[in-house]
């Protein structure tokens, strides 16, 4: 028997049905991927079959022997108490099927071994991670047989997105899941359930051949649509000319015209795509920042309640890396102990690492928001800095979104000319009526595409993006990495979403423990995307050494009794000052680094014309060949330059 079964069902709020006479089917142990636009119904569907909303129309019918249990999208705020007995909560039995409070406690005790959660911990003291994760084991301690997750990976750090994982794919009983995670989805979803403009649509099979069914459905419905419409039109022109015969054949025609109109008059257009344009301010210097020596620690609660909430968050949260809440105080907490980074015009740069080890304040500080207890950060020159806030904290709920985008004026400045704030913000799928609505009625991810319609209203050659893919669609998703990836200028971007990392990003700066106790970290740096850093990490701990480049400056030795010989050693080891031909150098090292990236994009625009692999293929090689040359050349001219450079400042 199926575990829910959904008839004929119509719900709406306001505008046209977010489901409209629809039926499903959900069996035993299934894995449902559920995929949709924003504001399509994804959360509605679950909220019907958890039985917390009502249709207009039609029937939900569950099984009366099966458990249901539902995750969540937002995180209470007034989550407060220790963990065991918000997750004892969690036990209901069905009718005829009570238990003993032994048993209750004993199925508690369970699943927080099961989920490595420590029962006597706090949760209001719990980064939003740890806290999904007790709302997971009180919805899983009553053992459901269909398991409701509405974006279960939000605000999840890397470690707890692949623990959530492999946790999932364990699972013995069915699941249905919201998630914009493409690579969750991949290994996770068994069934693809589709909500598209009032309709559900069961694809039955996994993401990728999802993906490829989809492309196909969608070329066939446009085709149909333009032979429709051509039918249309021609119906339309001999309506026009006047009917010459009151004929019987004549007055089916006529008939049939009323029916087409009816039909193209039902048929609901499909949701555009954000035509998102990032404007380009002025070029850079070659160096955007240099940092060196930084630390910052909060010292007391008044300099964490100082920062953003973002920060005290980073300061308060439960390290991730230990699975119980972290037992020191707030006055301890060291976010950078001696960091120090140079970073030049075009580089893409990934922070990534646990929730609440400082990757927002690691920004704020190499912004110039917070100023290090040690250390200096010097920022290059022409710098127009764009800034992506996490905590949307540079909203006004009650601005509606032309005021906040606009900041109250009707047109905004493009690329050299203006546009009227609403013809703009329709490129990011506001229409003119939603464009007057107030920021507190939006969606999660209609605010995240307010922010980045602000963010891009004004040009940047610097742009700073924290979790920016929280809660956006995949089409969003993947047009704003198309963007990224153009932009010509320097990127630095906090994000748990994998294959954002991998798309994008072309370094990773982690924070990774400096020993097995976690209780500090450390932030190594490494070449390429997400896959990349966890191949190079997966060399490097077999090997015993390091392959990534420490970002972090090594701290002086303070031990008592050193020896004069370890003393000379470090005298040699210190580096000699720049020869007058080395000064000459890397005075020009800038120029011809300038000059290798141009070339490099140069060859990259060609291979990237339609006609380019038309060519022979003696000329294709000759280029390839060429490319490859340009990268080590400029590998190589940037590695002198760091070494000079660094030479020269000591």
């Amino acid at each position: 028997m199926p575990l829910v079964s959904l008839e004929k069902v119509t719900i709406r709020y306001r505008g046209p049905a977010l489901l409209d006479d629809v039926d499903c089917i959900v069996e035993a142990k299934q894995r449902v991927g559920l995929l949709g636009r924003n504001g399509a119904g994804k959360s509605t569907f679950l909220k019907l079959i958890a039985g917390t909303v009502q249709p207009d129309h039609g029937r939900i019918i569950p099984n009366p022997d099966a458990r249901i249990a539902q995750l969540p999208q937002v995180v209470p705020q007034d989550l407060q108490g220790k963990v065991f007995p918000l997750v004892r909560e969690g036990v209901v039995t069905l009718p005829g099927q009570e238990i003993d409070d032994w048993e209750k406690d004993h199925l508690t005790e369970q699943i927080l071994s099961r989920m490595d959660l420590q029962p006597d911990s706090e949760v209001g003291a719990m980064s939003a991670g740890m806290k999904r994760r007790v709302l997971l084991a009180r919805a899983l301690v009553q053992k459901p047989d269909l398991l409701l997750l509405d974006e279960p990976t939000n605000h999840l750090d890397l470690d707890s997105i692949r623990w959530l994982e492999d946790f999932l794919d364990r699972y013995d009983a069915g699941y249905i899941f919201i998630t914009h995670d493409r690579q969750f989805l991949r290994r996770l979803a068994t069934r693809i359930l589709e909500i598209d403009r009032g309709q559900l649509f069961d694809w039955s099979c996994d993401y990728e051949t999802f993906l490829k069914r989809k492309e196909a459905d969608l070329a066939a419905r446009e085709k149909q649509e333009k032979l429709f419409d051509k039918k249309l039109a021609e119906e339309e022109a001999w309506i026009r000319q006047g009917i010459k015969a009151r004929r019987t054949r004549n007055e089916g025609r006529v008939r049939a015209l009323k029916e087409l109109r009816k039909v193209r008059s039902e048929r609901r257009e499909q949701i555009g795509t954000s035509n998102l344009q990032i404007q380009e301010g002025m070029r850079s210097g070659n160096l955007v920042l240099k940092a060196q020596d930084l630390h910052f620690q909060y010292k007391n609660d008044a300099r964490a309640s100082e920062s953003s909430a973002a920060d005290a968050h980073d300061a308060a949260a439960c390290d991730s890396a230990s699975l119980a809440p972290s037992k020191r105080s707030v006055a301890a907490r060291e976010i950078l102990g001696g960091f120090g980074c140079t970073v030049m015009r075009g580089e893409k740069i990934g922070i990534v690492g646990p929730n609440g080890v400082g990757k927002t304040t690691l920004l704020r500080v190499l912004l110039g928001q917070l100023e290090p207890d040690q250390g200096s950060v010097r920022l290059g020159a022409n710098l127009q800095i764009a800034y992506f806030d996490q905590l949307r904290q540079q909203l006004d709920p009650e601005n509606t979104i032309e005021q906040e985008v606009a900041d109250g004026y009707q047109t905004i400045e493009m690329q050299g000319g203006t546009k009227h704030v609403l013809g703009y913000l329709q490129d990011f799928l506001f229409t003119p009526e939603r464009a007057r609505t107030k920021i507190q009625f939006l969606s999660g991810g209609e605010v995240n595409r307010i922010l980045l319609a602000k963010l891009f209203a004004k040009p940047a050659n610097v742009i700073v993006l924290d979790e920016p893919t929280n809660d956006l669609d995949a089409e969003t998703m993947e047009l704003l990495e198309e963007r990224l990836v153009e932009f010509k200028g320097t990127i630095l971007v906090v994000s748990h979403d994998r294959e954002f990392l991998n798309n994008v990003v072309t370094s990773i700066f982690a924070f990774e423990p400096r020993d097995e106790t976690a209780d500090a970290f450390q932030v190594l740096e490494y070449v390429g995307g997400y896959d990349d850093w966890q191949r190079q990490c997966a060399e490097r701990i077999p090997a015993g050494a390091s392959n990534a480049k420490p970002v972090e400056s090594n701290k002086k030795e303070s031990a008592e009794g050193g020896s004069k010989a370890g003393s000379s050693s470090v005298q040699e080891a210190k580096p000699k000052k720049l020869s007058f031909k080395e000064t000459k150098e890397l005075e020009e090292l800038p120029s011809i680094i300038e000059e290798l990236e141009t070339n490099i994009q140069e060859i990259h625009s060609a291979m990237a014309d339609a006609d380019f692999y038309k060519q022979a293929g003696d000329v294709i090689a000759a280029k390839q060949s060429e490319l490859q040359e340009q990268e080590s050349r400029l590998a190589q001219a940037y590695a002198r330059w760091e070494e000079l450079e660094s030479r020269a400042g000591g």
